[in-house]
């Protein structure tokens, strides 16, 4: 017998402006080129994140594929845990977070990434992605720092029921190449 299997497609935004309102010319151009990659997958909607660059990328992707968009609190920006002497790096964070991003990053964990019908694709921030790669290679809860994507990359992880969860792809840029 064979296991329920699902691939999780995620993605960062694209390009932001500096003040992250909205994305720029060239992150929209990086969203539609990766509608144009993903098109055919089988995806049901487009998750997301609440932030206006997750937003905007996520509404061009899913108006090329034709379907909906579903705003996501577990795909929006937040550290999904808190590591113990980096305080140089946490101090810029509320201590709000300490409580709401591992809160956060569990809900996306039991939403998404798991074994079930269908592709999913999720458009969200660097942080929740590097904490479900940093997971699917079985890396210490500290490796998420150490990863990063680049906007509008494409990052594939496989869930199986009954197997551990397989990175397929990572941080792959090639639908941008030439932008």
């Amino acid at each position: 017998m064979h296991g329920v299997t699902r691939d999780l497609h995620l993605v960062r935004h694209g390009e932001a402006t500096k003040d992250e309102s909205r994305l720029t010319a060239r992150g929209r151009k990086q969203a539609e080129l990766l509608a144009e990659r993903l098109r055919g997958t089988g995806f049901a909607a487009v998750h997301h994140g609440p932030l206006p660059r997750a937003t905007e990328t996520a509404s061009i992707i899913a108006g090329v594929l034709r379907v909906p968009c579903r705003v996501e609190a577990a795909a929006d920006d937040y550290v999904p845990h808190f590591v113990p002497d980096h305080d140089e790096f946490f101090d810029q964070f509320p201590e709000s977070e300490r409580t709401r991003g591992p809160a956060l990053a569990h809900e996306a964990e039991t939403r998404f990434a798991r074994p079930g019908d269908g592709p999913v694709l999720v458009v969200t921030h660097s942080f929740l992605i590097s904490w479900l790669v940093r997971d699917a290679l079985d890396a210490p809860p500290e490796r998420w720092l150490t990863l990063n994507h680049d906007n509008a990359a494409l990052t594939v992880i496989r869930y199986t029921t009954g197997k551990s969860p397989r990175l397929v792809r990572f941080n792959d840029s090639g639908h941008l190449t030439g932008l």
